[in-house]
């Protein structure tokens, strides 16, 4: 249990981490965005892709536009993943709680990621505002309720794997 509250801890620290990053490379990208955090909604989601979303899904993109901050942009994602794999390869005795150990600790850090990105900026304002989830392999959109829901899903999986796989 110690493990798995460790890895708890890791993935809503991650989430925070992530979150401020996310928040920077808005900030400076378009210094008016922080601020006006919220805009995003279904009504209005052209408006939101172009100016929020760090994605490849507009020409007017500033991230489009620049290929070195968008390769840059997708080195960050697949990092994250790879610091996700490491502390389930760390924490894991065999290959299902190793699964176990990488379903927790990612669906704490999507989940966690929305949470600070709220408290930071005010922003998500609905869980029905839409989000880019990931560029790998190439952008993800839709509503911010979609990863709550396979997170949650995905937390629950990957503690059963996790606490029932022990050596």
């Amino acid at each position: 249990m110690k493990k798995l509250t460790a890895i708890i801890v890791f993935g809503i620290s991650f989430g925070l981490l992530e979150a401020i990053v996310v928040t920077y490379l808005r900030q400076l990208i378009d210094p008016s965005v922080v601020s006006n955090y919220g805009l995003a909604s279904l009504k209005n989601a052209t408006v939101y892709l172009n100016l929020y979303a760090i994605a490849f899904l507009s020409p007017k993109n500033p991230v489009l536009l620049n290929f070195h901050i968008a390769t840059i942009e997708s080195f960050r994602e697949f990092s994250t993943i790879i610091m996700l794999l490491c502390v389930a390869y760390l924490s894991g005795t065999n290959i299902k709680q190793r699964i176990g150990a990488f379903l927790v600790a990612f669906g704490f850090w999507d989940i966690f990621y929305y949470v600070f990105l709220m408290v930071l900026v005010g922003w998500p304002k609905s869980i029905f505002d839409l989000d880019v989830y990931f560029l790998i392999p190439v952008a993800w959109v839709g509503p911010i309720i979609t990863p709550l829901v396979c997170s949650t899903l995905i937390i629950i999986g990957g503690a059963i794997l996790f606490l029932k796989n022990k050596n």
